[in-house]
């Protein structure tokens, strides 16, 4: 494997970063996050014409730039240095990638083409705060059980009687879910004897839908609660009669790992963004006449620091050319994170520990990312559990 960068993904990265340097700074990115869709629509529309971002993982025929999980994941470290609040990662990695295995040809040519332009931006929306076990990422999603196991609660489909579907039920913490023009829902369909998990569009101005954005600990992460009352929908995929749910719960864990791969290295971009703003802050404060940065104590702290950095900069550079390895590579980056963000605040000082403090912005990030796609250590005990580490030699054997 040559993980050497190219010259295209080095300038990439080089005119994204000029961008987001100049229009997202601590102020712009609160004042972004705080407008009713939770992000800034001219800057989303700027890096979709000019670098077109959200197509990155689109094919070249349906209006994308036809690139590889890789440039994606290099240019979410970019929007993670910044936390900048954007529909990228609930389109390009979470809804495209099933579109594209799911979707029929009319579907693939109606939607990709638009998504990828940056004009329609789209959302998963999973019952419950069960993000991480649908995608597959700390337990087995083939169950269904996460979705509401045809029960009551989670979201419920019935044929309708045009010919389409009708959806019942909520779903809350929904990335940009109250913002999204198209959703994909997971719902049940066949009632509790032959529950089948599949996945449904959902128009913005859809009949009976009803939606909120919610209060979160990360504001620049906006999320939204999704009510569906009878509301009209169409199935993700051909044949409605024959189909399973098999098809579905792989495409969700194959957009699992990828989706771990590209949070790994924005939660990377993050971590190293912190890291530097520390080290410019204690080579300028200082205390008894030098700078706190001059003494042995932070320097062993800061070096701690950047050794985490690196090692989860390595592991999301890995995952990006090998998503098998997204699970790990997401828990390293996004403890990696959480220890860096928490040093970050207490080597800022007194300063650092007030709620408003800009350090505080990635001990948010932190904090939320590990609630909604781990915590860290189911991230790591599932990887093992698939990787085998605790299966017994006969175990295996029988296998």
């Amino acid at each position: 494997m040559d993980a050497a960068f190219t010259a295209e993904q080095d300038e990439m990265r080089r005119t994204l970063r000029e961008i987001l340097g100049k229009r997202c700074g601590p102020d712009e990115v609160k004042a972004a996050a705080r407008t009713a869709a939770g992000h800034d629509r001219e800057l989303w529309q700027q890096l979709a014409q000019q670098l077109g971002l959200p197509g990155i993982a689109v094919a070249e025929e349906y209006g994308g730039v036809g690139c590889t999980p890789a440039d994606l994941a290099l240019a979410c470290e970019e929007t993670g240095r910044a936390l900048l609040p954007s529909p990228l990662l609930a389109t390009a990695a979470l809804s495209v990638p099933l579109i594209t295995a799911l979707g029929t040809a009319a579907q693939r040519s109606a939607l990709l083409p638009a998504l990828a332009a940056g004009g329609l931006t789209a959302a998963l929306a999973v019952p419950g705060p069960a993000l991480s076990t649908a995608l597959a990422l700390t337990g087995d999603n083939t169950p269904g059980e996460w979705a509401g196991g045809g029960r009551a609660g989670g979201v419920q489909a019935r044929p309708g009687e045009d010919g389409g579907w009708r959806l019942y039920g909520e779903a809350a913490q929904v990335l940009d879910g109250h913002s999204a023009s198209l959703l994909l829902v997971a719902a049940h369909a066949g009632g509790f004897a032959r529950s089948r998990t599949l996945l449904f569009l959902v128009r913005e101005d859809a009949a009976g839908l009803a939606r909120s954005r919610q209060t979160t600990l990360d504001e620049t992460r906006p999320q939204g609660s999704v009510q569906l009352r009878d509301t009209p929908a169409e199935l993700l995929g051909a044949d409605a009669e024959n189909a399973t749910d098999e098809a579905v719960l792989a495409a969700l864990a194959s957009t699992g790992r990828t989706a771990a791969a590209v949070l790994a290295a924005e939660a990377v971009g993050a971590a190293g963004q912190a890291l530097a703003r520390t080290v410019e802050y204690v080579g300028r404060r200082e205390q008894f006449g030098r700078p706190i940065g001059s003494f042995q104590a932070v320097k062993h702290r800061l070096a701690d620091l950047y050794v985490h950095v690196q090692a989860a900069r390595s592991a999301a550079y890995y995952a990006a050319w090998d998503p098998q390895q997204g699970g790990l590579a997401l828990a390293q980056a996004l403890e990696a994170l959480r220890i860096t963000a928490g040093e970050a605040i207490q080597l800022h000082g007194g300063i650092g520990f007030t709620w408003e403090h800009d350090a505080h912005l990635y001990f948010k990030r932190a904090a939320a990312d590990e609630l909604l796609f781990g915590p860290v250590h189911r991230l790591r005990a599932h990887a093992a559990h698939r990787a085998g580490l605790f299966t017994t030699p006969q175990e295996k054997v029988a296998v």
